[in-house]
């Protein structure tokens, strides 16, 4: 016999397991458990018959049933929550085979200790030995390179691989490998089934063997504290055993099984699926403005120990991402209980978090930024989009001008709405509506706005210039037949009046003719009392008749407030001269590629 110093290797044509000390034995290793072996270990099954649960995996000629009766050569990964039965599976195909069983995990195993068990399988093999079954538990832990050495193995059968993993082998499984076996999901138990398993328990000679009967109350509160797990249920029930047992009693009460175990583990991880899974559902009950939930998914992150930063990030995301223009005042809220994460900090930061939440799960919800960006984002990406046009573009460095650029460019606040008509896109997306206001909240008044916007920018409504200088009077939009100016009189008080009707038809801001179309439109009059006044929207989007800013005064022209939210440049009855100079817009942040999937961050750290 040779040895290796980890693995004890038998001669070819022997059928004796290999026995793994520094992870845990096979074949032979897995013998019949103690007495003084936990309940879990005790109960485990012994034959598929026994096994609760999965019935998706255990009809005739299923991966599963092939494997543990050795039928079938294939390697096959296991992928389920804990306690559902992936270690019992291993226990069953050691057991009920013939083929050689080597069984490592992967906290402990290393490349070296799997090349080890790889070159016996394959030297056994040439000689005539038996197939190698290689049990790995928890092969996620194993990283690309150690997951890497399995793949020459696996591809030519030299062994079957039978994995264990709790987490999404499609995050933290390498794909080469993935590819080469079958995944089978192993799904939590119900609580029927945790419930059938601990009344196995009580009456099994492996288990307790009738020694204690369980009360109804108690059987009820051990099935509802191991949320699927029945390995949790099984260790509860057999401390609680004990704990009867050691007072004289036969029967386990109510107040034994809480003594026995006072509270729920909480199911939680904050590196795998749970995390994921979690913050999912959190996302999704805001969205679905049930904060009853919302408030829940929170409590179970915060209780668990999740980073209340990652919390308060995807809060802030989801106020522009759901929430949007129907209630402009959810970003506001989520970044100050983000600003009081930092500033403040847990436990106190809780009630930050939860504020913010109930806020956004009530708040009446809109998508149409994340719509609009992402239609835009389409275009961009599909090659739409020609270059800048010159009037649009930079004039303030020397030789622009001799360029073309900033040439035409017209400066909205010297109209009198703060709105000119004016190509903003390239020529080949003139008409493209990105922007879908909703029906919901703020966003109400901002639907009957932009339409409005879109007609005086493309043209369909001209702006009428005042005679002189001195404050903004009314503005209207002015409703001029071009073949017959004088049929549409200006409204009392506005600036046409000084105006004759022809020299109001042909002037606009800076006193050049107005090439474009006006067609004639009976509501324009009130459309540019609309623009002008916002449309009952303030600069910053808010509805004031639905809680605005305080003090926002509903008669303030659009000279004295933009729409970006900023007080409008003085002119002192002058024009602007047309530099094309101004604010620079931060790009904008890409939407992700598909809302519905809320899972965790859009780049990598949040998944589904």
């Amino acid at each position: 016999m040779e040895t290796d110093g980890l693995f004890s290797l038998t001669p070819p044509g022997d059928a004796s397991a290999l026995t793994a000390p520094s992870a845990y034995t096979a074949p032979s290793a897995f013998t019949a458990p103690s007495a003084d072996s936990p309940l879990p270990v005790r109960m485990r099954p012994a034959s598929l018959d026994e096994l609760v649960g999965q019935k998706h995996l255990l009809a005739p000629g299923a991966p599963l049933r092939q494997l543990v009766t050795g039928t079938s050569p294939m390697s096959v990964i296991l992928w389920g929550p804990p306690g559902t039965g992936k270690t019992t599976i291993a226990h069953l195909v050691a057991s009920a085979t013939d083929r050689k069983f080597v069984a490592m995990s992967a906290l402990s195993a290393g490349v070296k200790d799997v090349r080890a068990v790889i070159d016996t399988a394959r030297r056994e093999r040439r000689h005539g030995g038996p197939p190698t079954v290689l049990f790995i538990d928890e092969v996620h832990r194993f990283s690309k390179t150690q997951q890497d050495s399995l793949l020459a193995a696996v591809e030519d059968r030299t062994v079957t691989l039978l994995a264990a993993t709790t987490e999404n082998p499609y995050f933290s499984v390498i794909s080469p490998l993935l590819s080469r076996c079958v995944l089978l999901t192993l799904h939590q138990l119900t609580d029927d089934d945790v419930r059938l398993l601990v009344r196995r328990a009580l009456t099994d000679p492996r288990g307790l063997a009738g020694a204690v009967t369980l009360a109804t109350e108690a059987e009820d509160h051990l099935v509802r504290l191991a949320s699927g797990d029945v390995r949790k249920a099984l260790t509860a029930l057999e401390a609680a055993a004990s704990s009867a047992q050691a007072q004289g009693a036969t029967e386990i009460d109510l107040a034994t099984a809480e003594k026995a175990v006072d509270i729920a583990a909480v199911r939680y991880d904050r590196d795998g699926d749970a995390h994921y899974d979690v913050i999912s559902a959190f996302i999704k009950s805001m969205r679905g403005s049930d904060p009853d939930a919302a408030l829940h998914w929170l409590a179970r992150m915060l209780v668990a120990g999740e980073d209340p930063r990652f919390i308060a990030r995807r809060i802030v995301i989801f106020a522009s991402e759901d929430v949007g223009m129907a209630d402009p005042q959810a970003l506001l809220v989520a970044t100050a209980a983000a600003q009081a994460v930092q500033n403040v900090g847990l436990p106190e930061a809780q009630l930050n978090l939860a504020q913010a939440v109930v806020h956004l799960a009530t708040a009446p919800k809109s998508n149409s930024v994340t719509t609009a960006l992402g239609a835009a984002m389409a275009d961009v990406r599909a090659g739409r989009g020609g270059p800048v046009p010159p009037h649009l573009r930079d004039a303030h460095y020397p030789g622009s001008k001799g360029l073309g650029h900033g040439r035409g460019y017209r400066y909205p606040h010297d109209d009198a709405r703060g709105v000119v008509t004016q190509q903003y896109v390239p020529d080949d997306l003139v008409g493209a509506d990105y922007y879908q206001p909703g029906p919901h909240g703020a966003e109400r008044a901002v639907q009957e706005r932009v339409p409005r916007l879109r007609r005086v920018v493309r043209g369909l409504s001209r702006p009428v210039e005042p005679a002189g200088p001195g404050p903004s009077p009314s503005v209207v939009d002015a409703p001029v037949e071009r073949e017959s100016p004088a049929t549409t009189p200006p409204l009392p008080g506005s600036a046409v009046a000084s105006l004759s009707p022809s020299t109001a038809a042909s002037v606009e801001p800076g006193g050049r003719e107005d090439p474009l179309p006006s067609p004639t439109d009976a509501t324009e009059g009130e459309e540019a009392d609309a623009l002008r006044d916002g449309g009952g929207v303030s600069a910053g989007g808010v509805d004031r008749a639905a809680g605005g800013a305080a003090g926002a005064d509903a008669s303030q022209s659009s000279a004295d407030i933009v729409d970006d939210g900023e007080p409008a440049r003085t002119t002192g009855g002058k024009k602007k001269a047309s530099s094309g100079r101004g604010r620079r817009k931060p790009a904008a942040v890409p939407a992700k590629e598909n809302p519905a999937d809320d899972g965790g961050e859009t780049a990598g750290e949040e998944r589904s």
